[in-house]
């Protein structure tokens, strides 16, 4: 038995239990399992042109990996031709190489019941990553640790979240060379669902196993993926060190990346659907290629996040119907590959959780659906294109989420489902609310939101005539006082902090 299965058998010993047993439960729905087809956009030969067209760019084009001598190596050691920090990959040489990366994973949780399987017909739900701002009912503001914190809380008080995330927000008051230990021990004793580790810069990411070695076992970590980061390309056809340093890794941990490009479609990639598609390609397949190199069969995820642009202010937009087709396209890339997908979220440029927020998010959500995402990050809680993580949006989003369950169950044929006898015990013009089969399954038979209001007028006006964003505030302060942290091994807990003061000691001070 492994030090990580030891740890986990023992469930941290009499006070593990003693906490356990006081703790308030926490329902976490299982990761979705589609039981719907996916959308397939393309045809054959569409694929075929953009997956040739794809080979061409990396063959003839090539891309470029910057500032970092041991990929060039690498690179040239498999093969592809290297003028400077161009890498340009003959034909077929990616996808070959590509063939290593494992089809499907398990990312393991601190809570065995939270593991979540990446690829096949399986959608895993995470929030928002990456915003320096945070909104809530006082307004706009530069994030803090303790908005992080709380970010982590509501994720695990969400039923219809399946994963903690990572960079939920940018901690400002914290220095930007310390901030990824406090975020990752708040992940890591705040939730026990899985979570994302540090990719800005290489040390980071050592930080993140290092930290889950304290957590789960030095053993268990290089047996088993503890964490999904988020490497991204920096798009057109580029590959920097930051990036590839922590893909080197976590790779060489065993430890799964999203290889991501981030694009703006008409400013970092062409403004047509097949041409955005061909470059997302690509640079994909270097970069999994890339991680293959680092370690053959180390997990990864195919990832494709791309919106349009407003040619008019240059701002990003979302929820548009180019944005949509691309990531249909981009699904049936992944899927051809054997690969698990990434895309999707609750996109918006909405400064406000208003109409234009649900309209777009709705759009993104349900491709995202539709597509055959695996892995959804930004699934609730984005606002303005990204700058802002909002604790109402966040709110409204996860209960939303809750209808793709339902939607990817598709629709059930058993006796009971087909209602035969409901329907001789009604007749011509009777009513089904008393009947028999009603009583028995109107508990279960409908998805129930637990934010929006469905009163009569007269009700809602009594009550303080509450729009959403009221509701989501007044969700926000409840889930908040009623959270009571997950159970840990003391011994863990102590040896987690140990670290955390330890490296905070030994990092200097700076916000850049």
């Amino acid at each position: 038995m492994t030090e990580g299965a030891r740890r986990r058998s023992r469930g941290g010993g009499g006070a593990a239990r003693r906490a356990e047993r006081t703790a308030v439960s926490v329902e976490t729905a299982r990761y979705i399992e589609r039981n719907i087809p996916n959308f397939d956009i393309l045809s054959e030969e569409a694929l075929e042109i953009i997956e040739t067209n794809a080979e061409t760019i990396l063959a003839e084009i090539g891309v470029n990996f910057v500032n970092n001598p041991g990929a060039l190596d690498r690179w040239r050691n498999a093969g592809a031709d290297i003028d400077g920090e161009r890498v340009r990959i003959p034909r077929g040489l990616a996808r070959k190489l590509c063939e290593t990366a494992p089809a499907t994973f398990t990312q393991h949780a601190r809570n065995p019941a939270r593991n979540v399987e990446m690829g096949g017909r399986n959608l895993v739900l995470a929030p928002v990553y990456g915003p320096p701002f945070v909104r809530d009912a006082n307004g706009r503001r530069y994030a803090t640790i303790d908005d992080f914190r709380n970010f982590v809380k509501l994720g695990y008080m969400s039923k219809w979240l399946h994963h903690s995330g990572g960079t939920l927000c940018e901690p400002t008051d914290v220095p930007v060379s310390k901030r990824h230990i406090d975020m990752l021990h708040a992940h890591m004793t705040l939730s026990d669902k899985p979570f994302m580790g540090s990719v800005t810069d290489p040390a980071r990411a050592q930080d993140s196993v290092d930290m889950c070695k304290v957590l789960f076992g030095e053993e268990f970590v290089q047996a088993n993926t503890v964490m999904t980061s988020l490497i991204n390309i920096n798009s057109p056809l580029t590959f920097d060190d930051v990036m590839m340093g922590a893909l080197e890794v976590y790779c060489a941990n065993n430890q799964a990346c999203i290889i991501s490009p981030f694009i703006v479609g008409g400013a970092m990639a062409p403004v047509s659907v097949a041409g955005t598609l061909t470059q997302v390609y690509a640079e994909v397949l270097a970069g999994i290629a890339y991680s293959q190199l680092v370690r053959p069969g180390a997990p990864v995820i195919f990832g494709a996040f791309v919106t349009s642009i407003d040619m008019n202010s240059g701002a990003p937009t979302f929820g548009t119907p180019e944005a949509s087709q691309i990531l249909y396209g981009a699904g049936q890339l992944a899927r051809r590959l054997g690969l698990p997908f990434r895309s999707g979220g609750a996109l918006c440029g909405s400064k406000l959780p208003d109409a234009q927020a649900g309209i777009e998010s709705a759009n993104t959500l349900n491709a995202a659906l539709l597509g055959g995402v695996n892995f959804m990050l930004h699934a609730c809680g984005w606002l303005e294109g990204g700058l802002v993580a909002s604790f109402e949006k966040f709110v409204i989003d996860a209960d939303q989420l809750g209808v793709l369950h339902r939607m990817a169950s598709g629709i059930a044929l058993g006796e009971d489902d087909q209602a035969m006898d409901a329907i001789r015990e009604v007749g011509p013009g009777g009513h089904f609310l008393g009947c028999a089969h009603t009583q028995a399954n109107f508990k279960n038979a409908f998805w129930r939101t637990d934010l929006l209001d469905y009163k009569p007028f007269e009700t809602w006006h009594e009550e303080g005539a509450r729009d959403t964003v009221s509701l989501a505030t007044r969700r926000v302060e409840t889930l908040l006082a009623t959270y009571q942290q997950p159970p840990m091994d003391p011994a863990t807990v102590d040896a987690l902090e140990a670290y955390v003061v330890r490296r905070k000691e030994e990092l200097p001070d700076t916000f850049f």
